[in-house]
């Protein structure tokens, strides 16, 4: 018997009033992929995440994720997950070691496991050099790279990613990256959404559009493209490409 999804939705609505954030979005993600969740700004793409975290109820709609239905077993779904939300939301007076310790031990390692993990990530992501250094002084590209670590301490099944390299120079996003396309090969799933579609169309092997909550188009990566069409062609046919471009006479 095969696995189920590591993520399935259905008929998926979060309403805030009368406005419909996310509309009847129904989806399914594969184990063992890479998989692009895209979206212009305030299509639903981060009240989708929330929902599939526990952190919003579902206005109606199903969730399961790993198998297991959302918010029922939230708990143990939350331990086989990896996070790296859109603004990190880290503890500030702590070092950076001190966190990943933290996460290590939130997650269920031992306090030793924790600790060796947490000097290994730390070197990895080169944020080891000034030890002491508290987390309110780090730069945005530095906690980015500090949620990465803390969302891998653990070896999740699941990675769900907003915007993780936004703020990261190439260098940090390129070794993000490698790793997470390591974490798909040895059988983890990555969710990820990111405005940067050259990056998604060279990492994800399958892609979903939505756009005012509803989901416009799903499918392999390679197939959703027609001819000399990038992904950034699609994504501008399907939610924008019919809105007219004006020209201002001052920048002719």
């Amino acid at each position: 018997m095969s696995a189920p999804p590591a993520i399935a939705v259905s008929q998926l609505r979060k309403l805030y009033g009368e406005k419909a954030a996310v509309d009847g979005l129904t989806l399914a993600v594969p184990r063992g992929c890479f998989f692009g969740f895209l979206g212009p700004n305030g299509a639903g793409k981060t009240t989708t995440i929330r929902m599939l975290l526990g952190l919003l109820t579902p206005s109606e709609g199903a969730i399961e994720v790993l198998g297991r239905p959302m918010p029922e077993e939230a708990l143990e779904i939350k331990r086989r997950l990896g996070v790296v939300p859109e603004e990190s939301v880290l503890f500030d007076r702590l070092t950076g070691a001190e966190y990943l310790e933290f996460a290590g031990r939130m997650y269920g390692l031992a306090r030793g496991v924790a600790a060796a993990r947490a000097r290994e990530l730390l070197g990895l992501f080169e944020l080891g050099a000034q030890p002491k250094k508290l987390i309110a002084d780090y730069s945005k590209g530095m906690r980015k790279r500090l949620s990465m670590a803390a969302a891998l301490i653990h070896r999740p099944e699941l990675f769900l990613l907003d915007e993780p390299f936004e703020g990261v120079d190439a260098v940090g996003a390129r070794m993000m990256k490698d790793l997470l396309l390591d974490q798909v090969r040895q059988g983890a799933t990555v969710f990820l959404t990111s405005h940067v579609l050259e990056v998604v169309e060279r990492l994800c092997d399958r892609v979903a559009i939505i756009d005012r909550g509803r989901l416009v188009l799903e499918g392999a990566t390679a197939e959703l493209r027609s001819g000399a069409e990038t992904l950034e062609d699609v994504f501008v046919r399907l939610v924008g490409g019919e809105r007219a471009i004006e020209r201002l006479d001052w920048l002719r």
